[in-house]
């Protein structure tokens, strides 16, 4: 069965129990409701829906379509019947509330990672990535040194930028350092992939399920960091058994030359002052992440005039040479203007537009009743503790940030240190496997020879030892917050 395939199949066995235990609902932010349609033609016509978009969504590589397009119709198709069902009902405005208050939730989400990717993409024309990747190549380092280093820079890097960027950047120094070293390569995707996973979760200016509990308001920004030990030990355990299988000798060194675009380590301090300015927004003025991030976009937006503006005052330390054997200089060296609107264009918007339909499809489940009822079976039934962990593995299967919303929406009454389990298992859990992360799959693509899914899954048996030690280190540490 393909992976993806797969993903779907546990997705729709987490969704159809819920029929059987439906219940009083509300979406996202509590809006009322007063049809109940878990067990009419519209419940069951959303759930089969949003079955078959997930499907379509997971079945990309097979069919070609891109993942965006069967989510963002799904989730129209879904609230279109909901919305026309009220309406004859006399209780339009009801379902319409419902709507707006599930797109409000988007458009935070949607200008928070908008504003990062943008950063992202600024800081990669600008050459800091490929400058960070020669740097480390030119330092000679064995092959055990860059497993360490590779992983612990996924680790930290991975707690302000998303995963999957740290997962490419370091998985080109990993093949770029490992060409004739298969298993040095396999062996630090492996680790890559389970350091920024766990990076991510415990900064939400990392991680997207970190980041909606954070935008939620379930906890705020400095709660996090008590899964700094926990996340270190999800990341150090399996490292420090691969670390044994790892080869001791020195790569050959890249000759190459680290060069930077004009304004490079101004746009890395832009990035810093954005992500300064969000948490201390949102700590102080409690203003949601998204006004700072868009602050922080405005910035880059002046900075970008201000280098465009000034571009042709700049010249090469050649430009002698250029003039006397009548040669046009190199462009990046003739004009270094910088367009940010061509950063924003080329983020993910296939990523953005997915997170649209997933979420959206996710709260009308909700508002329909669907998720109450599975939230009354996960953490009325059977314990909290045991709900977190079980979701937490299920995330190797199926998308963390989805499996967050869809518990958010279920309105669980938990303390703080069951949010902060639910935060540490979900993040962490994607690891198990290959598929399991951003990371993992962006790897998968990227790594010709040596990183397969079957070899990450040998070393299954020790990220999960990785994964339940953390889990263990947070109830140890973090006692207080049960």
């Amino acid at each position: 069965m393909n992976s993806k395939l797969f993903k779907c199949f546990i997705f729709t066995i987490l969704l159809l129990p819920a029929a059987a235990f439906a219940g009083e609902v509300s979406d996202v932010l509590n809006t009322p409701r007063s049809l109940n349609l878990t067990h009419h033609i519209i419940g069951y016509l959303s759930l089969a829906v949003t079955v078959l978009a997930y499907i379509a969504a997971m079945s990309e590589e097979v069919i070609e379509l891109r993942k965006s397009k069967p989510m963002v119709l799904g989730s129209a198709l879904v609230w279109f019947a909901i919305c026309i069902y009220y309406a004859l009902h006399g209780e339009a405005k009801v379902a319409a509330v419902a709507f707006e208050s599930n797109l409000l939730a988007y458009v935070e989400l949607f200008l928070f990672i908008l504003v990062s990717m943008t950063y992202l993409n600024a800081m990669e024309e600008r050459g800091i990535f490929d400058g960070l990747r020669i740097w480390l190549l030119s330092r000679q380092y064995s092959y055990r040194q860059l497993f360490w280093i590779t992983g612990v820079l996924a680790f930290v890097l991975s707690t302000v930028i998303s995963g999957m960027a740290v997962g490419l950047l370091m998985g080109a120094v990993a093949a770029a350092v490992g060409k004739r070293k298969k298993e040095f390569v396999a062996l630090a995707c492996v680790n890559i992939v389970v350091a920024a996973n766990a990076g991510g979760s415990l900064s939400p200016l990392g991680g997207i399920s970190t980041l909606f509990v954070w935008q939620h308001k379930i906890l705020p920004f400095y709660e996090f960091l008590s899964l700094t030990i926990p996340c270190l030990v999800n990341f150090l355990v399996p490292a420090a058994v691969m670390h044994f299988f790892v080869p001791k000798e020195t790569p050959a060194a890249s000759t190459s030359t680290v060069w930077l675009r004009r304004g490079s380590k101004r746009v890395i301090l832009l990035f810093i002052v954005t992500l300064a300015i969000t948490v201390s927004s949102n700590i102080v003025l409690e203003l949601p992440p998204a006004a700072g991030m868009m602050a922080g976009l405005g910035l880059l937006q002046f900075f970008s005039f201000y280098l465009t503006q000034t571009a042709n005052e700049v010249k090469s330390d050649f430009a002698h040479v250029y003039q006397l054997f009548g040669v046009d200089p190199p462009r990046d060296n003739k004009k270094q203007d910088f367009d940010v609107f061509k950063n924003v264009g080329t983020v993910d918007w296939d990523t953005l537009l997915f997170f649209y339909g997933a979420m959206m499809l996710i709260g009308a489940l909700g508002f329909l009743g669907y998720l109450d009822a599975i939230a009354h079976f996960l953490f009325g039934q059977i314990s909290a503790t045991v709900a977190n962990i079980s979701i937490g593995l299920s995330s190797a299967f199926i998308d963390n940030g989805t499996l967050m919303f869809a518990v958010l929406s279920m309105h669980p009454d938990l303390p703080t240190g069951q949010w902060l389990l639910l935060t540490l298992t979900l993040g962490v859990g994607g690891s198990l496997l290959a598929i399991g992360s951003a990371p993992g799959v962006a790897l998968l693509g990227q790594i010709k020879e040596g990183y397969t899914f079957a070899f990450h899954m040998r070393w299954m048996p020790i990220i999960l030892l990785g994964y339940l030690a953390s889990i263990a280190v947070h109830f140890w540490i973090n006692a207080q917050y049960f």
